[in-house]
């Protein structure tokens, strides 16, 4: 009887992975991808009983442990990364899944030696994928610039091929922190992956040569050859404009701003014209992120434009500075008719008052306010801190989707009059 129990009774299932928290509880999500991942094979750990527990021969049979963090976690960075120090010693790969936490703290941990990176809450199947990265060579980690995320983003894989008729769509905050940046980043992306099989071109430029933060968005680096183009266009070709672009996820193209704080004068209007002629050429679509400042060169970037946005919310100070725009741009007689005026945190479906203040707003200003955008709320902040869009993080997001949807619009549109070309 006993060698017959001895048959019956299953043997436990190896541990192939482990969850190390300070409280699995907090990270739900993980909980379930873990559990559609490796089934019964994984279990739970505290940052107490981590190192202990890897020491035992029952972690021989470990993969990779999902260490999760938040921003109460950052007090406590030098016991977690002696966790990621002993699990990189037995050859463990690590998942560092992270909630809210700096920069700075994600940087210390990255470098420490971790494998790979998901933002929390998870993205749809960034657990799954980042379990098949695993055992991939990974760019060196002493390498990384924080924060650094897994993904090809600086490979040069454009080449100026001319030939292309570009639509020019800036984007102009008419208020600081109107989310003039966050929009022109993920309508840029939207656009760049809007076709699966046959994407269009599509070209970032940030000229905000002061305060620019598309490359903080899509975690870039500066380079110093944006510096050269600009501070030289009348020698630029079609070589030294695609040295100075940054390839993100291997769709989209960025001029990122320059490294250092350069006067908004730097450039004249027949320099922007000919960055704007060499990008027209060569992509589809040109999305530039405008600084808040009315510069001389704003003409040459609204002549070219064939659709100018105008982000703006629902408060006085955004009502005056358009009114002010409205009025500058009659003024010089310039095409106002070309603004977009976009309302970003646009009050919910259901809130009447705020619909109703809207249309207040559009009347006053004799405008029609053609695009409201959801609130995006603490989604954006962590997408834009973790260098990604939102796409990446918040695919489900309300803003992403109206954000996609107004991409879709523009795309159909550009088709149809290509088509009508033809």
């Amino acid at each position: 009887m006993s060698n017959a129990a001895t048959v019956l009774k299953p043997e436990p299932a190896p541990i192939m992975a482990c969850t190390i928290s300070r409280d699995v509880a907090n990270f739900d999500l993980l909980i379930e991808d873990m559990e559609a991942e490796m089934g019964e094979s994984w279990g739970d750990l505290g940052f107490q009983d981590a190192v202990l527990f890897l020491n035992q021969p029952e972690a021989a049979s470990l993969k990779f442990v999902a260490i999760a963090v938040d921003s109460e976690d950052e007090a406590d960075l030098k016991r977690i990364m002696g966790v990621i120090s002993a699990a990189k010693d037995r050859g463990v790969h690590v998942i560092l899944i992270a909630e809210e936490i700096s920069p700075i703290a994600l940087h210390q941990l990255l470098r420490n030696g971790a494998d790979d990176f998901v933002p929390y809450p998870l993205p749809e199947r960034a657990l799954h994928d980042a379990i098949g990265r695993l055992g991939k060579t990974p760019a060196p980690v002493a390498e990384l610039v924080a924060p650094e995320l897994d993904r090809p983003h600086a490979t040069a894989g454009f080449k100026a091929t001319g030939g292309k008729d570009g639509v020019i769509l800036p984007v102009h905050g008419l208020a600081g922190g109107a989310g003039a940046t966050t929009f022109a980043v993920n309508l840029a992306w939207e656009l760049a992956t809007i076709d699966k099989k046959a994407p269009p071109r599509v070209c970032l430029l940030d000229f905000d040569f002061q305060y620019g933060s598309a490359s903080t968005y899509l975690d870039l680096p500066r380079r110093e050859s944006v510096y050269e183009l600009l501070n030289d266009t009348s020698h630029m070709d079609a070589d030294s404009f695609s040295q100075a672009l940054t390839t993100f996820n291997d769709r989209l193209q960025v001029l990122t701003a320059p490294a250092d704080m350069l006067p908004l004068d730097i450039v004249s209007g027949e320099d922007v014209g000919r960055l704007l002629d060499m990008a027209r050429a060569n992509f589809d679509f040109v999305v530039i992120d405008m600084p808040t400042t009315v510069v001389s060169w704003t003409e040459t970037v609204l002549a070219h434009a064939h659709v100018y946005f105008a982000l703006l919310e629902l408060d006085m100070r955004s009502a005056q500075n358009a009114l002010r725009m409205i009025r500058a741009l009659k003024a010089e007689g310039l095409p106002s008719e070309k603004l977009r005026f976009v309302l970003n945190r646009a009050p919910r479906f259901a809130d009447l008052t705020g619909k109703s203040r809207v249309r207040r707003l559009a009347e006053s200003l004799d405008i029609a306010i053609e695009v409201q955008l959801s609130d995006g709320g603490k989604q954006v902040t962590q997408s834009n801190d973790h260098g990604l869009p939102l796409a990446e993080t918040a695919a489900k997001s309300p803003l992403r989707k109206e954000i996609q949807k107004l991409a879709k619009s523009l795309y159909d549109l550009n088709r149809a009059a290509e088509a009508g070309r033809s």
